[in-house]
């Protein structure tokens, strides 16, 4: 596809997607929601492992297209239009990266959250203005914020729309690492090269079990388990290891 707000970069195990509209800070719109869900069909047919970022113009996405959102009525909300794209990245079948430089905003930070894993540099911050423009955080934040960082900070950053820096984010655990703005990306694909060195299906079951509804998980995690251990590249990679040992 002829991608037109995002750009895409493709290897033989990710693909690494950069938010492209730098004149309007990353804005989340129709185009994009339309493109990312190409992204997302994608690699639901060819599964890989999955970096978003905004790029290293010192944004990654200011939020929701606001000129858009004014014209949105009652029937667009209830068509989860971004909360149906991030709950779909959310449930991709390897892991996700969010590379976070500057700004995640509103739609952007929600966008971050449905990712597996996110990090940032020291300039980024994130925060949910939803309620100063009269409108709720409706793409993930309102359940995803509080199982990242409790509910008591979640609720604070909801009713307040107060943005958090970086160093704060790394404190409460939202993000996984902080890093100046040259290393964000060489970061990210060191991440991504080490869980690229594991079992493509040890990866997707592992974020399965993790991801398991609450009281599914000793379930899923012994299927799971029932699964790898008659899998041929099990076999092999730990005889692998014992030939190494020996």
């Amino acid at each position: 596809m002829d991608f037109h707000t995002l750009r895409v970069e493709e290897r033989p195990d990710r693909l690494s997607v950069t938010l492209n509209r730098p004149e309007r800070r990353n804005a989340i719109d129709a185009a994009m929601v339309a493109e990312l869900h190409e992204i997302c069909a994608g690699l639901e047919r060819e599964p890989k492992l999955l970096l978003l970022t905004g790029g290293a113009d010192g944004v990654f996405a200011g939020g929701a297209d606001i000129a858009e959102l004014r014209e949105r009525t009652k029937h667009d909300a209830l068509a989860a239009i971004n909360q149906g794209l991030f709950a779909r990245i959310r449930a991709l079948p390897l892991p996700t990266l969010a590379a976070v430089d500057g700004p995640a905003l509103g739609g952007g930070a929600e966008l971050a959250y449905a990712c597996d894993l996110r990090i940032c540099t020291d300039r980024a911050y994130f925060g949910q203005p939803e309620v100063r423009l009269g409108i709720i955080a409706g793409a993930g934040a309102t359940y995803r914020l509080p199982e990242l960082v409790g509910e008591g900070l979640a609720k604070e950053l909801l009713f307040t729309g107060r943005r958090v820096p970086a160093e704060e984010a790394l404190a409460v655990r939202l993000v996984n690492r902080v890093l100046a703005p040259e290393q964000l990306l060489p970061t990210a694909h060191e991440l991504l090269d080490d869980m690229a060195k594991a079992s493509a299906l040890a990866l997707r079951l592992t974020k399965l079990a993790v991801d398991a509804p609450e009281g599914a998980h000793p379930r899923v995690e012994l299927a799971a388990q029932a699964v790898l251990f008659e899998d041929e590249e099990k076999q092999r990679r730990m005889t692998e290891f014992l030939d190494r040992r020996r």
